[in-house]
């Protein structure tokens, strides 16, 4: 019993061990592996070299990067101006050679340099899968050329010529923009403010009563109703006539009124001393109308003769009707003036209404297209103005500063400061700095140098001066501030210190703090400190592109020898 008890444990114990060969096995495997992946990596040579180490000025030199490897790793090789003091003019494509397992893979770029003396291509950073290599720094003598005085004769500076600055295409868009502001004016003028010739109709409608009246009559004498014996439509057109004249001035409801209605109607106004109109006039009117409606309704069919003698009845008494109708107060005629003029008036605020309108829609309309195409807010700090983003779109300055110099791109020339230093510190040091704005300010750029005279190599920690330019923003007035640190390289291979994040600074307008953002960059090299630091106000994505393009450009030279 006690012996196959013991052949299980033995059985268990192996296939354990079994399972634990298998893990080291595996991970062995995976060492091995990412060991010849790294060793693939390492494995790769780089060399860089020149065609001539001694060139005249303006000469191009032409400067190769050779990498040698068998990994199918990315190599990313320099691009840009990272050759400073020397520029690169041309770069050429990569080439690519095959020699059994492995590749050479070889870069060129076309070098040059205009001013007389000893210069040194610094190393240049070659990326290899996620591995960083540099090449050597080469000497290159760049020499004068040399004039021989005997064969070419010297002449006179010639004297500053003033050139006319070429002007930019802004004058352009003013012409357009006005050629469209004088195209919708005219629109506008000419459907809504021109007076228009009036139509016939509208000619007739500002006649008075009693000449469309008669006018009316007229235009029915030369219809060929009657030629054709169109009794129907004569009678309508007739009595149409009469009915609107009444209307107009005796009774306002006179065309909606029936035969009998409106007889009785003109009775009563002339029982009531109303309207000077006899009663055989209204007879007159009466038999026509009741005879018109007979026409209309009944079919009947009267002779023409007696149509004819009906108009000139008609015509009658539209004369009688006037001179029956007392003549208009002074009173009245004023009432009639005003209501002529608020009329007009109508009119005119009409047409303002209708312009602004227009107006208004089409302003609307130009913000949201632009809006829709840029974005609303940067059409908005467009018109109304924003102060990062004029100095985004502004003319931007590339210069050195300092010596060593670092180079970068500002939107405003860097002015020198004066840095206030103890009588001790200026014997041990010397700092150059230059800026634009303060902390306090929406947007600031401060550049330094600082050279120290008895400092030994490497030995400056730049974490602890980032900790002492914390501190300085804190004298200043700076609170809640947000530390942030990572490693910085710049485009043409400088390592140093970034040190970024969030801060609230004092605010010159009220006692409240505003929020902003920093960056300094620090890079330390021999007994040489040079700081950049950047403030903005937080929520400014103008500042924030500013602050990327800024950290892009910088450059560091080292000190000529």
């Amino acid at each position: 019993m006690k012996k196959a008890k013991m052949d299980k444990k033995i059985k268990i114990n192996i296939k354990d061990k079994g399972k634990k060969t298998s893990s080291f096995r595996l991970r062995a495997s995976s060492v091995i592996f990412f060991f010849l992946c790294s060793f693939s990596v390492l494995n790769a040579q780089v060399t860089s070299a020149i065609d001539s180490t001694s060139i005249k000025i303006g000469e191009q030199i032409t400067y190769s990067i050779q990498v040698e490897t068998d990994s199918t790793s990315l190599v990313v090789f320099p691009e840009g101006q990272t050759f400073s003091p020397l520029e690169m003019i041309e770069s050429y494509k990569v080439d690519t050679l095959k020699n059994n397992d492995r590749f050479n893979l070889i870069k060129k770029y076309g070098l040059t340099q205009f001013d007389s003396g000893s210069y040194t291509i610094p190393r240049q950073k070659i990326i290899i899968g996620d591995k960083t290599i540099f090449t050597d720094s080469l000497k290159v003598e760049v020499h004068n050329v040399v004039v021989d005085t005997t064969k070419q004769g010297l002449y006179d500076i010639k004297p500053i010529i003033e050139v006319d600055k070429s002007g930019s295409n802004w004058w352009k868009y003013v012409l357009l923009t006005l050629l469209i502001i004088g195209i919708i004016g005219f629109l506008i003028y000419w459907f809504i403010w021109r007076k228009k010739p009036l139509s016939e109709e509208e000619q007739i409608a500002l006649l008075p009563p009693y000449d469309r009246a008669k006018l009316a009559l007229k235009k029915l004498d030369e219809s060929q109703y009657l030629e054709h014996e169109n009794l129907k439509d004569y009678y309508s057109e007739l009595t149409f006539i009469i009915r609107k004249y009444l209307d107009e001035k005796v009774y306002d409801r006179a065309l909606e009124s029936t035969t009998d209605e409106l007889i009785s109607r003109l009775n009563l106004l002339k029982d009531g001393n109303q309207v000077d109109i006899s009663k055989d006039d209204i007879k007159k009117l009466e038999s026509i109308l009741k005879r018109a409606d007979l026409v209309k309704f009944a079919k009947s069919a009267p002779d023409v003769e007696l149509a004819k003698l009906d108009r000139n009845t008609i015509d009658v008494e539209i004369d009688n009707v006037k001179e029956a109708l007392p003549e208009p107060t002074e009173e009245e005629k004023l009432l009639d003036e005003k209501y002529k003029a608020e009329q007009a008036r109508k009119k005119k605020r009409k047409k303002v209404i209708i312009t602004v309108a227009i107006g208004v829609f089409l302003l609307i309309s130009t913000f949201v297209g632009f809006g829709l195409k840029y974005g609303f807010s940067y059409v908005k700090d467009t018109i109304i103005g924003h102060e990062s983003k004029e100095l985004l779109e502004g003319n931007w300055v590339t210069s050195a500063y300092g010596y060593p110099p670092i180079t970068i791109s500002t939107p405003k020339v860097l002015k020198r400061v004066e840095v206030p230093m103890a009588e001790g510190a200026k014997s041990n040091m010397s700092v150059s700095a230059f800026s634009y704005g303060t902390l306090l300010d929406f947007f600031s750029v401060t550049v330094s140098t600082t050279v120290l005279n008895n400092a030994g190599e490497n030995n400056i920690d730049l974490e602890k001066v980032s900790e002492n330019s914390l501190k300085a923003f804190e004298a200043k007035g700076a609170k809640d501030i947000v530390v942030l640190r990572d490693k910085f390289t710049t485009p043409n291979g400088a390592e140093g210190l970034k040190t970024h994040g969030t801060l609230k600074i004092p605010n010159l307008t009220s006692e409240k703090l505003q929020s902003g953002k920093y960056t300094m960059l620090q890079f330390a090299s021999q007994n040489v400190l040079q700081q950049i630091i950047i403030t903005s106000a937080e929520n400014d994505t103008y500042a924030d592109q500013m602050v990327e393009r800024i950290l892009y450009s910088v450059e560091l030279k080292e000190a000529e020898e």
